[in-house]
């Protein structure tokens, strides 16, 4: 099965793609969520079986994201401990 994580990073250029694995794992780079909801969507065109978000987008960006591919890959997205928000903050930007 094909895998993309997508990263938000409101200070890319662009949309940017990268894969590894002979292909079989994608990780792209989008600057906002509508930017991401487009990727994930031409992601599950190209074969691409399961979706994971980076922390960012939180439960609604998810949501949104699984509406985009039409609910027809798993699309899951990373959390971190409540007593590491403090650190994720700090090491983010104030995004976490």
């Amino acid at each position: 099965m094909r895998f993309a994580f997508i990263f938000m990073n409101t200070d890319l250029p662009g949309i940017e793609r990268t894969t590894v694995r002979g292909g079989d794992s994608e990780f792209v780079g989008v600057r906002s969520l509508d930017e991401a909801c487009s990727v994930a969507s031409s992601l599950v065109d190209e074969g691409v079986g399961c979706i994971e978000l980076c922390g960012a987008f939180g439960e609604d960006g998810a949501r949104a994201v699984m509406e985009a591919t039409g609910r027809s890959v798993p699309v899951g997205y990373i959390v971190q401990l409540p007593e590491l928000e403090d650190v994720c903050r700090k090491a983010f930007g104030g995004r976490a």
